[in-house]
């Protein structure tokens, strides 16, 4: 593995670097955006449970605004639930907005990666393609060592690019399809919320618990 590292060239050091920043980020967005870290299903319920006891207070806010990030969105809620619907709304807007910028921390630099990748491989090709051609031109094609190194480089790097760019696309693609997921979920929550909170509905938690369940089978 070390040789082949060797043969591709000094541009093989930055897609080592791209690579190392790739598994770095996509270990991080796995651990991070799971569903019970980003959305616990319980929350709603918790907070029924609060208001129909009148148990809403500061602590209680403070430690659901640590809780998750649905957390800090619905916590926002109930310190806006005296207010108009207007108001509640669009202060739960406001913190969904930096909730979600939050959740994709780091995936431009994971699409970033992915782009990059093969174009530091295409020049690893065209620099490789370029001592071929000096090779030739100062020696003629009777050193077929010479040329093959030079070919070698080449094709190495363009590899090399591709094995580190093609993860890295599939996994940026994915975790902005989970992203989104997870945040039509939490405004769902939300907007359960708010009308609970200006009397548009009544909570049922047996339905709640229903819809977990589909939810998590689906």
């Amino acid at each position: 593995m070390l040789e082949l590292f060797k043969a591709g060239g000094w541009l093989m050091i930055p897609l080592f670097i791209c690579s190392v920043i790739s598994i770095a980020i996509i270990a991080e967005r796995f651990w991070s955006l799971q569903q019970k870290r980003i959305a616990p299903p319980e929350l709603v319920t918790q907070i029924w449970q609060w208001l129909k006891y009148k148990q809403v207070d500061a602590s209680r806010i403070k430690a659901l605004q640590a809780n998750s990030p649905l957390g800090q969105i619905l916590a926002s809620g109930l310190i806006n639930r005296n207010s108009s619907r207007e108001i509640t709304k669009e202060s739960i807007e406001d913190i969904g907005r930096h909730v979600t910028v939050a959740l994709e921390r780091n995936l431009n630099t994971l699409g970033t990666v992915a782009a990059i990748s093969p174009l530091i491989g295409l020049l690893g090709t065209v620099i490789g393609m370029i001592k071929v051609f000096a090779v030739i031109t100062a020696e003629g094609v009777g050193n077929p060592e010479t040329l093959a190194g030079g070919i070698s480089e080449a094709l190495i790097t363009t590899a090399t690019g591709l094995v580190v760019a093609i993860p890295s696309l599939i996994f940026y693609r994915y975790f902005r399809g989970k992203i989104s997921k997870l945040v039509v979920g939490m405004e769902e929550q939300a907007m359960q919320l708010i009308e609970i909170l200006h009397g548009d509905r009544q909570f049922d938690p047996d339905e709640e618990v229903r819809r977990e369940s589909i939810t998590t089978t689906v």
